[in-house]
Parts: structure tokens; C-alpha cells; sequence
């Protein structure tokens, strides 16, 4: 009986181990249980973040102006009707006669105020990021149609992050060139490259969307 009085408290040793170790990392913020899932929802939360940075500037002037609801283009940082009365046409890439190439050549033309690039055209409306009242497409609706390949033109992920990184008509956002008075076009609120690595971050994150 004494012998069984004695042995008894090592029966508590394993025990006792394991609450220290409990204690010390619940102490340091690690959740025993659950790791797994709290690391996927930093990933996402991480990647929502990343997303409202590329939504700043897909809803700057430089983008939105030609991601618009409209049968026309927008100028300015006021985002004013395209002066001229351009139209869209079928392609948007204007009508006959008033084509956007018939102004707007391969390069900005400083000299005139003209902007340029190569084919210069309108956004499809699948991605339109206005609404008719000319505000802008809350951050989940634009997300969602950017992710859509039914509506961005069958990309998937790494084909997004190439035409943000390629793409001459957006690379042109940070090349806007010189108005008519001879003051420089505003850029968007990134950096190409913050804007680039934020795309990279939200599409590791597995491209999540706002609700």
C-alpha cells in the first residue's frame, strides 16, 4: 500500500510535461489545435489586403477611364466624356472613320496632348469597373469579374499576373505622358512594381474576393 502511495505521483508526470508545453506555446500565441486552418485564414486575409491595392488602381483614372459602362471612353482625372463624341463601335476600338488608332498612335504624343499605345482600344464591357452612373463597381464585383474567365478572356492566374506585368495598354498607366498644357497625367496610387507584387501575393493567396 505504501509502495502504490509512493509510485502515485509519477503517474502525473506525463501529465504535468504536457500542460507545461500547453502553457509555454498558448503563452506565445500558438494555437494547438486549428494550425492549419489559421494559417489559411492569414493567407486569405493577407490576400484580401493584396487586393484592395490592386483595386486602387484599377479604379484610378488611368484604368477606369477605359474599363467603362458606357458606349464611349473617359478623359481626364475627372473622368469626363470623351471629347470628339467618340463612340465604342463593335470592338471598341471605335468606328469607322473615328477609330481610336486614327488618333492615339504607338506612343504618347507630348506635343499635341495625345496619349498613345499600341492598339488602342476600350475594355471589353464583361470588364467594366463603372457603374451606369459612372461610380465605381464596389471592390467584390470587380474582383469576381477579374477572376471570371468567362469574362477576362480565359485567364487564369499566372496569365493575370503576366498581363499586369506585360501588357503594354497597362504598363501605359505608368506612362501616361504629358497633357495639352504640358503638365504630367496623374499615376496610379501604386508603384508598377508594388503593383505587380500585389497581384503576385493575391493570386498565392489563391485569389480571393471580398464578400
Amino acid at each position: 500500500m505504501l509502495a502504490n502511495q509512493r509510485l502515485l505521483p509519477l503517474g502525473f508526470v506525463p501529465l504535468l510535461i504536457g500542460s507545461l508545453i500547453w502553457i509555454g506555446l498558448s503563452a506565445r500565441g500558438v494555437e494547438i489545435r486549428g494550425t492549419k486552418t489559421s494559417t489559411a485564414d492569414t493567407r486569405i486575409e493577407d490576400g484580401l489586403v493584396a487586393w484592395e491595392r490592386i483595386y486602387s488602381v484599377l479604379t484610378s483614372p488611368r484604368c477606369i477611364n477605359c474599363h467603362t459602362a458606357t458606349n464611349h471612353p473617359q478623359q481626364g482625372d475627372d473622368r469626363h466624356r470623351h471629347f470628339a463624341n467618340v463612340i465604342r463601335g463593335p470592338q471598341g476600338k471605335g468606328v469607322p472613320g473615328l477609330s481610336c488608332i486614327s488618333c492615339h498612335q504607338s506612343a504618347n504624343a507630348d506635343s499635341t496632348g495625345v496619349p498613345g499605345g499600341r492598339n488602342w482600344h476600350l475594355a471589353p464591357l464583361s470588364m467594366r469597373w463603372q457603374d451606369q452612373n459612372d461610380q465605381p463597381l464596389p471592390s467584390a464585383v470587380v474582383c469576381r469579374s477579374l477572376i471570371d474567365r468567362a469574362k477576362n478572356g480565359g485567364l487564369d492566374g499566372q496569365a493575370l499576373l503576366k498581363h499586369h506585368e506585360e501588357e503594354p495598354l497597362v504598363l501605359w498607366a505608368w506612362n501616361p505622358g504629358r497633357r495639352l498644357d504640358g503638365t504630367m497625367r496623374t499615376l496610379p496610387p501604386l508603384t508598377h512594381d508594388d503593383f505587380v507584387a500585389a497581384t503576385r501575393q493575391w493570386i498565392n493567396a489563391g485569389m480571393p474576393c471580398p464578400r
